[in-house]
């Protein structure tokens, strides 16, 4: 019975290191191999044992028998007006997850999926209207890195040229209930001897699993974003189910003990706007009391509607007045430009391409109700 290769992306040195001595190398030459491996696969971006040249080709013919480097399936690939691009991948029947590039004159940001599906049923999030599937594998979770810089021909992994430059755990799904898994792969990320990107440049966001915070500040160290959309528990339990766990008063006391908030290292809250639920003034002056002594920016987004979603955009004359007096407060707060609306790549818009013709008329007939509710 033939068992399938072992996937090189997504293994750590010592893993690499492991599965080599399991053919039968010694420690010593296992190490020095899994170090050139790892520096063809993870800084110059190999898909293919035969470009390892500084490996014999009878060694190289061995490793193609039992390991592999290959990427998962790209299902579509699209390419926004504005430059975004997005990638639907698939590793076996039914596990399908998207990632985003995000180009700015700036920077690259890559919003990277951790799990197919989700189970927070966030109210004005696509992803959220899907079922959780399972959580990605390190792999899974690499592979969006090497996908995206495969399209952009962004190898080597280091210099001051490269295109993917942010990584942002923001794509489909909880990152905090996929923690060792995300923990993995973001080491490898961050790898300075391989895809060689600071903590500085890698943000996990969290719709609040509150217990889990200050773990990620220890074990993963990355910038934290807040997915908060609501400054009273009232309106937030309706669009954040998560807070009738964790409600608003508990999140705010892990991000204020979050190891390395500063001045330097910002907590981001991001903040869908969304008409008549969230968007008066009387929210922007909860939302600045709520903060008050957190060094933090607020990201201001738009609501970026998909069939059958239940609330509107907040108008553009509100959203004004709203980041108005949020930055009069002394809080950086930028309206985030929708970014990849015409292909569905916009921020609460990703979702697997198996479940996207399943019309989400259930969420439809929710929102009148919804929005009856809702205080004001």
């Amino acid at each position: 019975m033939s068992t399938a290769p072992t996937n090189l992306i997504g293994l750590s040195g010592p893993e690499i290191t492991s599965v080599l001595e399991e053919t039968g190398l010694d420690a010593k030459a296992a190490r020095m191999r899994a170090r050139q491996l790892n520096n063809w696969v993870n800084v110059h971006g190999a898909s293919d044992f035969g470009v390892m040249t500084n490996l014999a080709k009878d060694f190289r013919s061995g490793l193609a028998e039992t390991f592999t480097v290959a990427r998962p399936e790209i299902v579509t690939q699209q390419i926004s007006e504005d430059g975004t691009r997005k990638w639907l991948l698939r590793t076996a029947p039914g596990i399908e997850f998207e990632t985003v590039f995000i180009p700015d004159e700036d920077r690259g940001t890559l919003c990277v999926s951790s799990q197919v599906g989700c189970t927070l049923n966030c109210r004005f999030c696509h992803t959220g209207t899907q079922k959780l599937v399972r959580n990605l594998t390190p792999y899974e979770i690499v592979s969006q890195v090497m996908v995206a810089r495969d399209a952009l021909g962004d190898w080597p992994s280091t210099g001051a040229n490269r295109k993917v430059t942010n990584v942002v755990m923001m794509g489909m799904g909880e990152p905090l209930y996929n923690f060792e898994n995300v923990k993995a792969a973001l080491a490898l990320v961050q790898d300075g001897d391989g895809l060689a990107l600071s903590r500085r440049r890698i943000t996990l966001s969290t719709a609040g699993v509150v217990p889990m915070i200050k773990r990620a500040g220890d074990e993963i160290g990355s910038m934290l974003a807040i997915s908060l959309h609501a400054a009273r528990d009232e309106i937030r339990d309706v669009i954040v189910p998560i807070n009738k766990k964790y409600p608003i008063a508990e999140l705010m006391t892990a991000v204020r003990e979050y190891p390395g908030v500063s001045n330097a290292r910002r907590v981001t809250f991001e903040y869908v706007m969304l008409k008549g639920v969230n968007d008066s003034l009387a929210d922007a002056k909860a939302l600045v009391k709520l903060i008050a002594g957190v060094p933090a920016k607020i990201n201001l987004i738009p609501f970026n509607a998909w069939p059958g979603a239940p609330y509107e955009c907040s108008d553009w004359e509100q959203i004004e007045k709203f980041a108005e007096y949020v930055n009069n407060a002394g809080y950086a707060s930028p309206v985030r430009t929708p970014r990849g609306r015409d292909i569905m790549a916009a921020c609460g818009q990703l979702k697997s391409e198996s479940v996207k013709e399943r019309a989400s008329t259930r969420m439809a007939e929710l929102r009148s109700a919804e929005l009856q509710r809702m205080p004001h």
